[in-house]
């Protein structure tokens, strides 16, 4: 199941609103009677929760590196003080 068949629109969207589209499918499907007739809801929600997941540790990705970039900026500029 690949995200790429998921329209553009939807990849475009941020974490929070991917998390309540997923939501209002799962809603949609514990009210659904019919389990043959949700075969379609249920794939669209494993795609839904693999582009979730790579959104997410893109983002944890990019949180770490900024994280890093900052403590490296501090030290140096700890060291630049120790230095003079």
């Amino acid at each position: 199941m690949k995200d790429k068949n998921l329209p553009e629109d939807i990849k475009l969207k941020s974490l929070n609103e991917l998390k309540e589209l997923a939501n209002n499918i799962t809603s949609r499907l514990e009210n659904e009677k019919n389990l043959e007739s949700s075969i379609n809801e249920y794939q669209k929600l494993i795609k839904l929760n693999n582009l979730i997941e790579k959104k997410f540790i893109k983002n944890s990705k990019k949180i770490s590196q900024n994280t890093q970039d900052k403590i490296l900026n501090i030290l140096k500029k700890k060291n630049a003080k120790k230095t003079k």
